[in-house]
């Protein structure tokens, strides 16, 4: 994990004051860095029967992606509103100073699918949140929530306790 980490950048004051970012922009271009990322996290979900892969829009679509390809599953993604073509079903939520909303096909969860929810990081756990009801409101079952970093002081993991959270490295 620690070589993992040292994969991480942290950028101070971004995108406001008083905000470390954790940049994994570093960890995507190292090749062995980001495919041990995606080993690690596949094989975290790989005994739970998974169905579908769900990734949330963007940066969830590219951690997303090579693991539903590992584990030969589809994927399915969460997007803002107004990007999927077809049919949606939408889940709005809190931030601090106003309300987001994701949105996913309505066709994208067969009632009875095992699903995994993939995202580069967990804070405070709204879009997760928002995505997991989607889920569970198309008849499918949750069985993790996949980030690679999660930043335990933000709590998010308390606003996802109805539901599995699995995560590679915590800050």
């Amino acid at each position: 994990m620690k070589k993992l980490k040292s994969k991480i950048r942290d950028i101070p004051d971004f995108p406001v004051k008083g905000v470390l970012f954790r940049d994994i922009t570093t960890l995507l271009k190292d090749i062995d860095a980001f495919n041990e990322s995606i080993e690690r996290m596949a094989e975290i979900i790989k005994e739970k029967k998974v169905d579908k892969i769900i990734g949330i829009e963007a940066r969830g679509f590219i951690f997303a992606a090579p693991i539903a390809y590992k584990l030969k599953v589809p994927l399915n993604l969460i997007r803002k509103p107004g990007k999927l073509p077809a049919e949606t079903v939408s889940e709005s939520y809190k931030l601090e100073y106003g309300e987001n909303t994701v949105e996913i096909h309505k066709d994208a969860i067969t009632k009875g699918d095992k699903v995994v929810i993939c995202d580069d990081l967990l804070a405070t756990g709204g879009t997760a949140k928002a995505s997991a009801q989607l889920v569970t409101r198309l008849g499918g079952e949750v069985v993790s929530i996949l980030f690679l970093i999660e930043l335990t002081d933000l709590k998010g993991r308390d606003k996802l306790k109805d539901y599995p959270v699995d995560s590679i490295l915590k800050y």
